[in-house]
């Protein structure tokens, strides 16, 4: 497949007059889903954030624990949501809300129905592994999600797999003082 380079684009969209721009993305928007979130952010603003945040919420949540019948634990489907949220949001501390989310949910899946493969408990953790490291690099995040980072901690005790240990060293790499009851 022959690709368009951006600075091609660029140089295509500076021949354009304004009517034809506007046409362009009126079919672009048709066209792509992620193209019509982001426009929405950018005009909408946050209401159309946390609508978009809501919907993935309920993506991710649904591939676990849906309304009807079992979940299809479909990881990647939940980790494209939360890919596609970023980038269409810029919204970082949403996204890292969803990423917890994902590893809560997961977490709450084996505590429910038993045992995994070694494949979930490693994108589980290599989830909760990127959440921790935003919070080493923010203080905010780590304000925000402490107690939720902990609370996964504690109820994947008893998880097989190394799971438990593996968020274990991971909660405590954090830079950022914990309170010692936990």
């Amino acid at each position: 497949m022959v690709k368009l380079k951006l600075n091609e684009l660029k140089r295509e969209l500076k021949e354009f007059n304004q009517k034809e721009l506007i046409q362009l993305i009126s079919e672009l928007y048709k066209l792509n889903k992620d193209v019509q979130h982001y426009l929405s952010n950018k005009f909408i603003g946050e209401d159309a954030i946390i609508d978009l945040y809501e919907k993935t919420k309920k993506k991710i949540n649904d591939e676990f624990f849906p309304e009807r019948g079992f979940g299809k634990m479909r990881l990647g489907e939940a980790k494209n949501a939360i890919s596609n949220f970023k980038k269409v949001s810029c919204d970082e501390s949403k996204t890292l809300d969803l990423m917890l989310f994902y590893v809560e949910i997961g977490t709450e899946f084996t505590n429910t129905y038993g045992g995994m493969d070694g494949k979930f408990y490693d994108s589980m953790a290599s989830m909760y592994n990127k959440v921790v490291i935003e919070c080493n690099k923010n203080e905010q995040f780590f304000i925000v999600f402490k107690d939720r980072l902990y609370s996964v901690v504690q109820a994947s005790e008893g998880i097989g797999w190394g799971y438990h240990d593996e968020l274990c060293d991971i909660y405590y790499s954090i830079d950022w003082e914990i309170e010692e009851d936990e």
